[in-house]
């Protein structure tokens, strides 16, 4: 199945000279949920905004399923959601009233019937009726993407969709994401909410000053760049760690209570058999043990340090 989405060789340069996407390729699969990572700064509303013909590209190209966005934009433009990052609704507009109209933003025929199943689907349906100034931010927020949804678009952005929203409403939105790609959207979030990246993204990219640095699937990732510890617990305090345990190249806590092994998953499995008859010959031995495997978040953190260094 073709990639519904291409972006090539893509550069956006600002009239004050700053590069804010540099030579940029990425393509993105149909049907997957896609999570673009990225400090302050790095491109990512700038790329959303660039494949949503928000803002011209200096150079290159971007086509959604075949269409071109600038030779074409209408039809680029009417496969596309967007949810922004800012709650930029018409106060004085109701609920239903500011959905139907964004269909119609995009020519698309009245159907009561669909605005009906998006309102219901984020726990809209109640507020139907509502104008827009009398929600609470997380209800603004579930509007914008009932906005997104009006035109039954392929591909959806969420740009920063929990910024400032609470815990049970992440939840909801997660569970409707989900229930999205289910039915054949693409999804791609941006987010500084890494453990939504890790919960529900089949591919991360990250991208650092205009530059895409990491293209992935999510679990092949973790898989090559996370890595290991296992922590030793000890009886007795340890006042160094015996020489004849060196080339594990532990690492004795302040107070000489835990010994910690980082190993990287790409290498070989720690022989554990081998790595506990060493530990008693040197006369050690513990009293607990416990491993832990770095999260999306450490990895994400390394490679955008690795970069900046």
């Amino acid at each position: 199945m073709p990639d519904i989405l291409a972006v090539s060789r893509l550069c956006k340069t600002y009239a004050s000279g700053h590069r804010a996407l540099d030579d940029i390729d990425l393509t993105i699969r149909r049907g997957e949920i896609f999570a673009l990572l990225g400090p302050n700064g790095a491109g990512k509303t700038t790329l959303i905004s660039v494949v949503c013909g928000i803002v011209r590209p200096t150079s290159g190209s971007v086509t959604v399923d075949g269409h071109d966005t600038v030779r074409d934009y209408k039809a680029a433009r009417a496969l596309i959601g967007l949810v922004p990052q800012e709650l930029t609704n018409d106060a004085f507009e109701t609920v239903w009233g500011t959905v139907s109209f964004s269909r119609g933003l995009f020519g698309k025929p009245p159907d009561p019937g669909h605005i009906e199943r998006v309102l219901k689907s984020l726990s809209l349906w109640d507020k139907k009726d509502n104008r827009l100034r009398t929600l609470s931010g997380g209800m603004k927020r579930r509007v914008l993407i009932a906005k997104a949804l009006s035109h039954e678009p392929r591909v959806l952005f969420l740009d920063e969709p929990s910024a400032g929203v609470d815990v049970e409403l992440r939840r909801d939105m997660w569970q409707l994401v989900r229930a999205l790609r289910d039915t054949g959207v693409t999804i791609i979030l941006t987010t500084h909410y890494i453990e939504e990246a890790e919960e529900m993204a089949d591919r991360v990219g990250v991208i650092s000053k205009g530059r895409i640095i990491l293209v992935e699937d999510k679990v092949e990732l973790m898989r090559k760049l996370g890595k290991k510890q296992l922590t030793l617990q000890l009886p007795q305090p340890l006042d160094r760690v015996p020489a004849a345990l060196a080339p594990y190249a532990l690492e004795l806590s302040a107070d000489g209570s835990e010994l910690s092994y980082t190993y990287d998953t790409r290498s070989e499995q720690l022989d554990m058999v081998g790595f506990m008859r060493r530990l008693g010959e040197a006369g050690i031995t513990f009293k607990d043990l416990h491993t832990t495997q770095s999260s999306l978040e450490d990895i994400f953190v390394d490679l955008v340090k690795q970069e900046a260094a």
